[in-house]
């Protein structure tokens, strides 16, 4: 005779959850259980996908669980003492499998049932930094006769690289992760992993939040959280929300407009002088950023806030920020293109304009690491773009290959010598030929840029730029 046991799934366990792919098949990905609570009699499960983003969790029913290949969370191990003091706790501990008796389940979804999820612009898992070590090395000699060097269908540019010799003989440094945003993960909870608000409603837009924020503990039971568009205060109710813009006088950011071109403006914010604007822009885009921590004091970041216009005022669509001085030559510490706006090119034309910044400042820049995947997918595609562009308008002299150092081309674009090489190594543009290094530029990779930049419509005018750099060091200017 069969018994059949009932087993309680707990935090920690691990188990097929039924999801929908991005092509809207059905797929069944080892997901751990975070959370579970109870309403109206019905248990929920928060889910996290392994090896999946995080904006990818989500509360599930369990009809979308294959208890079959149920996990169990063994006890944490005990790791050696140092000091008297417990060492910390393993990432990734043994997990028991237990086979389980099938349990009656109401309502069993077949692998083929529809399940209703949240679209994402993206599920792709967190990536690096830099591209993935390859088995062979970028700088590898190759031989004379190699038939893409031999071939008339390349464009040859030779590239003196003496000059980069500095930086692990040409070969990007892994990235820093010293910078002031970068959020310390060892001190993640249950709490901070999971999502607290279900709903934003900013203007006209109502926005899914991707991460944790961490909100008044009181508003994240609400079904909707309201924001002013313009001062971004956070309020409980539509009816709140009514009577606040009565006696907000804000339809623009605060703060300097510094770019205005057509419907685009960029508002520079101090975070010491609009400290409860600043504040309340952190705690908005902390929902769809998951690598940088907030920090409540502002005082050394400057906002820079680009804006859409139109009859009701100047309604925001992204912003980065940057700090005033920054010891690793950061020109962004967090970039952001809110989800209403994605995919339309304003991504790069905030990446744009951090480097116009820079330009006019005399430095050369960089993000502050770790990028977040689509951040990382932005930075490749525009540095990308902006070496290709510069490599492309190179004449010949005299009959010979144009010439050009990764320095002159990091002075021309603002973009760190590493960030120039990774690049490089990225589109697998270098070569080693009769002794030196060149770039070779295929025709598919010529033909691909040109479309790029056909799609392309937003760029920054420097004409339009009205920015004065400060001298932060002074500290009379804060």
């Amino acid at each position: 005779m069969r018994v059949f046991v009932q087993v309680e799934i707990v935090e920690g366990c691990r188990l097929p959850v039924l999801r929908k792919n991005q092509e809207h098949e059905d797929e069944w990905p080892l997901a751990e259980i975070l959370s579970v609570k109870e309403v109206s009699s019905r248990k929920l499960f928060y889910v996290h996908y392994i090896d999946f983003n995080k904006r990818l969790d989500e509360w599930v029913t369990s009809d979308r669980l294959d208890m079959k290949k149920l996990q169990f969370p063994k006890k944490e191990a005990k790791t050696p003492t140092k000091n008297g003091l417990p060492g910390s706790r393993p990432s990734s501990p043994e997990r028991e499998v237990r086979k389980v008796e099938p349990v009656p389940v109401p309502a069993q979804v077949s692998p083929a049932a529809p399940v209703t999820t949240l679209s994402t612009p993206a599920e792709a898992p967190q990536a690096a930094v830099f591209p993935a070590v390859r088995e062979t090395t970028p700088f590898k000699s190759r031989d004379p006769d190699h038939e893409q060097l031999a071939s008339k269908k390349c464009v040859n540019v030779m590239v003196c690289l003496q000059d980069s010799q500095d930086s692990s003989d040409g070969i990007p440094s892994a990235p820093r992760m010293t910078g002031s945003l970068v959020s310390d993960r060892s001190h993640d909870d249950i709490v901070t992993r999971m999502k607290n608000i279900e709903c934003i409603e900013l203007g006209r837009h109502r926005l899914k939040p991707w991460y944790f924020s961490p909100y008044p503990q009181e508003l994240t039971a609400l079904p909707i959280l309201y924001l002013c568009e313009f001062c971004l205060k956070y309020l409980k109710s539509l009816k709140c929300l009514q009577r606040h813009l009565t006696k907000c006088n804000l339809r623009h950011p605060p703060g300097n407009e510094i770019y205005r071109k057509g419907t685009i403006s960029f508002f520079e914010i101090d975070g010491r002088k609009n400290k409860n604007y600043s504040q309340n822009l952190c705690l908005l885009a902390k929902c769809f950023l998951d690598h940088k921590t907030l920090y409540y004091d502002t005082d050394p970041f400057l906002f820079y806030v680009m804006t859409e216009y139109d009859s009701k005022g100047f309604h925001i669509v992204g912003y980065f920020s940057k700090e005033k001085e920054s010891t690793e030559d950061y020109n962004v510490a967090c970039i952001l293109t809110l989800p209403p706006y994605q995919r339309r090119g304003y991504g790069k034309l905030l990446i744009e304009f951090s480097y116009e910044l820079s330009k006019v400042e005399g430095k050369t820049g960089t993000p502050e690491k770790p990028l977040s995947d689509l951040g990382l997918l932005s930075y490749r595609s525009y540095w990308s773009q902006t070496i290709l562009e510069i490599l492309m308008d190179l004449k010949p002299d005299n009959g010979e290959r144009p010439q050009i150092t990764i320095n002159e081309i990091s002075e021309i674009t603002s973009v760190k010598k590493e960030d120039v090489i990774s690049t490089l190594q990225y589109l697998n543009l270098i070569n080693y030929y009769k002794g030196q290094y060149i770039l070779t530029l295929s025709e598919d990779i010529v033909d691909g840029h040109e479309k790029a930049m056909k799609k392309r419509h937003l760029r920054i005018d420097p004409k339009c730029l009205h920015f004065t750099p400060k001298d932060w060091s002074k500290r009379g200017k804060w």
